[in-house]
């Protein structure tokens, strides 16, 4: 569920909101009126190669050098 918040609410209590998004991860609609002008999403820290990676470290097999081109990319050159 999406929250909202007017500009007044936000101004009002600005390092609360943020505290509390940054502890949540929560995305934030603030609104002019009943309109939405802005949203406000805290930014999720890049996972390392490792946890990209580390499921499949050491399962890997190269049969060839994997930097030369095959005979079939250059064929149709």
């Amino acid at each position: 569920m999406r929250k909202t918040i007017s500009k007044n609410n936000l101004k009002a209590n600005m390092f609360e909101i943020f505290r509390q998004l940054e502890t949540s991860g929560d995305e934030l609609i603030v609104t002019d009126g009943e309109v939405p002008v802005l949203k406000i999403v805290p930014i999720k820290p890049k996972p390392t190669a490792e946890e990209l990676f580390g499921a499949v470290q050491g399962r890997v097999r190269y049969h060839e050098d994997i930097n030369m081109p095959t005979i079939t990319e250059w064929d149709n050159a």
